[in-house]
């Protein structure tokens, strides 16, 4: 009898949010990122685990991901939205898309200290669609994720032995 289990399908999004949680710093800038595509990803993963995923962006503000229509009033100034995050106790990812170019000195400056504070809770910023400018700038203090899907590496044996 030859049975084949097929591997479970994984849920797209998953290992960027992985990587996301798992990453070093609370800063993060996502390159190579298809935003719409991620947010989407994003927004059915965050209803079916529960997951605490906030979006930014000027035009709508700071909304859950997981309630599409409920947003925070006057977040719409990035300022606003940083100190909103410096303040808060609770877990969270906030996406925060479309900056202003060229970010503001103090704003700039709340970017560097989010990033160095220590916090007892996973608290992670990350900047989608970020200028370079800005990314290379904060470069001492922020990870860089690519989002590109590296291929599969299969194992060939030669001489009998595998190799990748």
């Amino acid at each position: 009898m030859n049975t084949s289990i097929a591997a479970p399908s994984v849920q797209p999004g998953v290992d960027v949010l992985e990587r996301i949680l798992g990453a070093r710093s609370c800063l993060i800038a996502l390159e190579d990122a298809d935003s719409e595509a991620l947010i989407g990803q994003f927004r059915t993963l965050v209803r079916r685990t529960g997951q605490t995923v906030y979006l930014w962006n000027a035009e709508q503000g700071l909304s859950n991901l997981r309630e599409e229509h409920a947003e925070n009033p006057g977040s719409q100034r990035i300022g606003h939205v940083l100190r909103y995050i410096q303040q808060s106790n609770h877990f969270g990812v906030y996406l925060l898309r479309q900056l202003p170019s060229p970010l503001a000195a103090p704003e700039v400056a709340l970017l560097r200290q989010l990033a160095r504070t220590p916090t007892g809770h996973v608290r992670r910023i990350v900047l989608l669609d970020a200028p370079k400018s800005l990314v290379d700038g904060l470069s001492d203090v922020i990870v860089r994720l690519s989002c590109l899907i590296k291929p599969a590496q299969r194992p060939r044996l030669r001489d009998g032995r595998w190799l990748l």
